[in-house]
């Protein structure tokens, strides 16, 4: 699948998936004063913006540094995304990224990494740059995009929460999950396709 501004942001969205985060997010900050949490809620988003840019910009160059392919990338990307996108369609207590914190006042983890940064925001940030590298300011734009969102949504987490309720976030969160079930099918399939292509013209 050939991504573009568009498509690009509505997947980066899909899986940082900021409604299912609320519940985490919520929870989380739960003994964070109520002055405190839109700081601690920026600071996460920032950081998670950051690490994703990093892997976007560097993340060829730790490819090659490690000796692994675009087409490992892309198989091992989707697997990932779709052991993920399972745990929100069949939700696990722990949500879909594992368990929280119990500090007071969480830091990175679990919130930057891997709620929002996870392992799938991160193979699917580094297998965009190496699609179209030359469309790499278009990835940034995209991925900006996907972090304004996620603030936006998280900041207003406790009244999103309030007005749909806890069974409809679980079901906007299901729903995703569904839709990043297809896009990591649609991922593994293409890595099959070209890993089959490859082995016909080497023989």
């Amino acid at each position: 699948m050939e991504y573009n501004f568009l498509s690009a942001t509505v997947l980066l969205v899909l899986i940082t998936d900021p409604i299912g985060n609320i519940p985490i997010f919520i929870n989380a900050l739960k003994r964070v004063s109520i002055k405190r949490r839109p700081m601690v809620i920026l600071r996460e988003v920032a950081i998670a913006f950051g690490i994703l840019l990093a892997f976007m910009l560097a993340g060829q160059h730790f490819l090659h540094a490690m000796h692994l392919s675009d087409l490992s990338m892309r198989i091992g990307g989707g697997i990932v995304l779709f052991l993920i996108a399972l745990r929100m369609v069949f939700p696990h207590p722990d949500g879909a990224f594992g368990g929280g914190g119990e500090h007071a006042e969480p830091l990175i983890v679990p919130l930057a990494i891997p709620a929002l940064a996870g392992p799938s925001a991160l193979a699917t940030v580094m297998l965009l740059a190496s699609q179209a590298p030359d469309r790499r300011f278009e990835w940034v734009a995209a991925l900006s995009v996907t972090m304004m969102i996620c603030a936006a949504v998280l900041l207003l987490s406790d009244r999103i929460q309030q007005w749909l309720g806890e069974r409809t976030v679980a079901a906007f969160e299901r729903l995703m999950g569904l839709v990043l079930i297809a896009i990591s099918v649609d991922m593994l399939l293409e890595g099959v396709r070209i890993f089959v292509r490859q082995l016909q013209t080497g023989s």
